[in-house]
This record gives structure tokens, sequence and C-alpha cells, in this order.
């Protein structure tokens, strides 16, 4: 928060910036360090306050930061219960009778730790020293600012659950039990970043999990120390077995829904304050390409709708570079008349075929980007002036074709029905690979290339499951392109316990 900036030369922090001196039964040392940690801090409250009693007078002293906790609820639970309300005043156990009698609120917890009573300081909460004991009380009171959980805007569905996760940390889990009502579902919390102190909570269901997948998650959390975790995202590639890979090992997502259903097919989600998208681990390609409203509709539905999507994937990375080796190399596979139309197209084009894609291409990647740092009705604005304008208008001045124009086009409206964003950005990615590889050598470099991408996909895991499963290891297909009705998807996924891998039973008369 403050005092941060002198963490490295402070006598109180360790290599690891933790605190290393304990508590002390002196309440005076414990305010000369509290003093000392918070110094230039103008939103640390630090508040004495003397209790009068028979046999003698005791201070008590409490901290916390104005702007993350609930001022009111420190006065009404700590403040005034143990200033105004006390009126027992020969008790012995001081601590005793605070912690126990005086303190209205159920959230309350003791440290002998300072590091843990800072770090909770830190979150939100309310620490209390008492003069005589060598701990703390850690009053949670937190009042963080949050967004309220509202509608979907990234992955929108016409059926479903509109709710999805916000900044906060306990909010995002309490969505995921909001669905999941079963003592089974763990969660494993811990802090990443020795300067953001960043909470995480690892959500499993105990009996379905393979308990190997957790611990390999846990062990490659605790693999590195960094500064800080802004954002899940950059815990994610920390937690990539290979640095180099470009495909997702994690499914993001901001739909509760779509986590829970992946809790219950024996997967874990990681969840970290400060970020509205969970990840869930283990990933595979059928469930980047999969939406919720799949299982919300009917199962043709569903099916026709993955088909789509499957199409759309392969024309978001082929369509450029196949256009290109047709045109220049390969001519003699278009249709006559077809071809006459393209030649007519491209008989006042200045540039070659190859420069005319490339050119429409990144123009299409500029407006995406564009689109996405303005805002909303201004993006909005952006695509259409961009789309239909500045493309009719490059059409005009002879700049590109309109036959190219309507194959980026199609190309980059197919880049947009992938419902994983992070996945379908790789594949604009190998879509320069083929056009570059199609430019050489025509549909040889075509088919070459498609093939070393599926080569390299082949090869790829996460957490130990092949990425193209079910087609390389020869699973259940029935929940893959074609969604089988619901009655008939007995079986969970193979990486699963094996004690619990039927998941639907039809009940005896």
């Amino acid at each position: 928060m403050c005092g941060v900036f002198l963490m490295q030369n402070n006598k109180y922090y360790n290599e690891k910036n933790e605190l290393n001196i304990g508590l002390s039964c002196n309440i005076e040392k414990n305010i000369a360090v509290i003093n000392d940690i918070f110094s230039d801090c103008n939103d640390i409250v630090k508040k004495e306050f003397i209790i009068e009693r028979n046999n003698g007078n005791f201070k008590i002293f409490i901290v916390y930061i104005d702007g993350l906790t609930d001022n009111e609820m420190v006065e009404e639970t700590i403040v005034k219960p143990i200033t105004i309300e006390w009126h027992d005043s020969n008790i012995d156990d001081i601590w005793r009778q605070i912690y126990y009698k005086e303190a209205q609120t159920v959230d309350i917890s003791e440290t002998e730790s300072f590091d843990k009573s800072v770090l909770s300081i830190l979150k939100g909460d309310t620490a209390m020293y008492v003069d005589g004991y060598d701990k703390a009380m850690v009053i949670s009171t937190k009042k963080l600012p949050l967004r309220a959980i509202g509608n979907q805007d990234s992955e929108t569905t016409l059926r479903g659950p509109r709710d999805n996760f916000n900044e906060g940390l306990r909010q995002s889990t309490a969505l995921i039990r909001r669905r999941i009502r079963d003592p089974k579902l763990k969660v494993y919390q811990g802090i990443i970043g020795q300067r953001s102190k960043t909470d995480y909570a690892i959500m499993y269901l105990e009996d379905i999990v393979d308990i190997n997948l957790v611990n390999k998650i846990k062990e490659r959390l605790d693999r590195y120390d960094t500064d800080a975790i802004f954002d899940s995202g950059m815990a994610e590639h920390l937690l990539e077995d290979n640095k180099f890979r470009l495909f997702p090992s994690f499914q993001s997502t901001t739909r509760p829904d779509k986590v829970a259903s992946g809790i219950v097919e024996g997967r874990v989600a990681i969840v970290f304050d400060n970020s509205p998208e969970v990840i869930v681990a283990p990933a595979t390609l059928n469930m980047m390409m999969q939406a919720s409203d799949d299982y919300y509709n009917g199962w043709l539905v569903g099916t026709f709708a993955r088909c789509l999507r499957y199409m759309a994937a392969f024309f978001s990375i082929a369509l450029p570079g196949f256009y290109i080796a047709a045109t220049v190399f390969h001519d003699e596979i278009i249709p006559e008349k077809l071809l006459y139309a393209i030649a007519s197209a491209r008989s006042m084009v200045t540039f070659s075929t190859i420069v005319e894609i490339l050119i429409m291409e990144l123009f299409f990647e500029l407006l995406r980007e564009a689109g996405i740092r303005l805002p909303g009705p201004l993006g909005n604005t952006i695509g259409i002036v961009g789309g239909l304008i500045v493309g009719q208008a490059a059409v005009d001045a002879g700049i590109v074709s309109t036959i190219v124009v309507i194959v980026v086009a199609l190309t980059a409206i197919s880049s947009f029905s992938i419902p994983n964003e992070v996945f379908a950005s790789v594949f604009r990615l190998f879509k320069f690979v083929i056009i570059a590889s199609s430019a050489m050598f025509g549909l040889y470099g075509f088919f070459i290339s498609l093939l070393c991408i599926g080569v390299y996909m082949s090869g790829l895991e996460s957490f130990g499951v092949p990425f193209l499963s079910p087609i390389v290891n020869n699973e259940s297909f029935k929940d893959f392109v074609i969604r089988a009705p619901i009655k008939t998807l007995f079986l969970r996924p193979f990486w699963v316990n094996r004690k619990e891998k039927i998941r639907l039973r039809k009940r005896e008369k």
C-alpha cells in the first residue's frame, strides 16, 4: 500500500518480504513497529483506547485502512462494546473477555504472527492489539470497492444464467458454491506475489477429482516467487509447463455455470482475487469450442451450433491461405465462371493477391484492436465505419478487390464464432503462417502447414490430458462435435477418480 517503497531496506523485513519480528507483550513496542511500517501512509487509521478498571487500566490499539474497511462495523462491533458497554471492571483475563464476550462479531480470529496481522490490515480487515498479550485479534471488516455482479458481456448466450464473476475472490467462490451445494466441494486458499499478496482459491470436488491434478497445480503455484500477480492471465503463464506453448493449458471464463460444470466433471478451478476470469484445468480443444447454451438447448440445436463453430474455426485459419494457393498457383481447381469473376474483380487492382490479403488482414486486425480499446458505442461505430466505408473505399481505389474483401470478412466473422478468445487469438496467428506457406508453395504449402499444426496440437497436453482428446485417445465421442442427448451421457471424462466414473444413473422404481 504505502511504506512499501522502503521495504527492501526496512529492518523489519527479510528477503521474502515477510516481517521477521514477533508480537510483543508490550503494546508500546507493537505500536512503534506499526507506526514505522505504515509511515507516510495517510489512509491508515490508527487509534489507541484506554480502558479503565479497578485493578489498573489497560490499552488497546486498533488499526485498519480507510477505503477498504467498513468503518461503521468497526465502531459497532469493536469500539462501542469495549469502550462503552463494558461494565465488568474486575476481569483478569482481558483477552478472553474481549475475544469471547465483548467483540460482537462472529468472524474474529487471533494470530501470534506480526506478519499475518499486518497482511490482514492490507486486505481490509481490522487488527487489534491488547496490552500485555503477544498476539493480535483480526476482525473481518472488509468493504472492498467492487463491481456489482452484472450481466454477461464477453460470453453472452440466449439461454441460461446471466450472472458473471467480478473482481472479488469471495464473491466469485460464492457464485460457484451457489451452484454446487456439496460439502465435498473443497476450497484451498493461498497467497501469491511478494508485493501484491494476491489471494487465490483452488476449488475441486474431493471425491471426483484426481488428487494428483490438484497437487500438480499447487506445486506449480508454489514454484515461483514473483513480485505481483494482478490477474489470472499472469498466473496462467507461470503455471504453463512449457513457456513456448501457444495454445492455453487452461480454459478461462467469466461464467460461473461453466466453471461449476467443469468442477463437476472432475476439473480444478483456480480463482484469483482482483480478476473477473476464473481458469479451469485441464483444458482440451473440445472444451474451448463448447458454449454454455449447448447444454441448455436441445441436442440437435447444440450439435448444429458446434458443427458451425468447428467449420468457422477451420475457415478462420485456412480460408485466406487457400485463396492465395488456389488463385496464384492452382487456378485450374477453380470453376471457370468463378475464375472469370475473380479475374474481372482484379482487373483494376494494383497489388498482387498476396499483398491484397495481407493488407486486408492487417486492416481487420487493426479494426479489432481499435474496437477493443475504444468505449463500447464508439467501438461499434469504428467497426461499422472501418468495415463498410473504408473497405469500399479501398475497393474503389483499386487497392484490393471485392473478392478479397469477402474472403477476409468471412475469415474475421468465423474467428468471432470461437467461444474462447484466447484460443481464437492463437488461430489468428496461425492464419498468417498458413498465408506465408501458401504464398511460397501453393497447395503443397497449405496442406503441409495444416499438417504441421495438427501434429503440434496432437503432442500437447494439459496436466497429462491430451489437448486433442477425445480424438487421440479414443475416448467417448458423445460430447464432441455431436452433442448427444444428456440422457446418454452416463460417464465423466477419463481423468476423474476412477471410482466416480458414472455421473448419471436411472433410478429403479
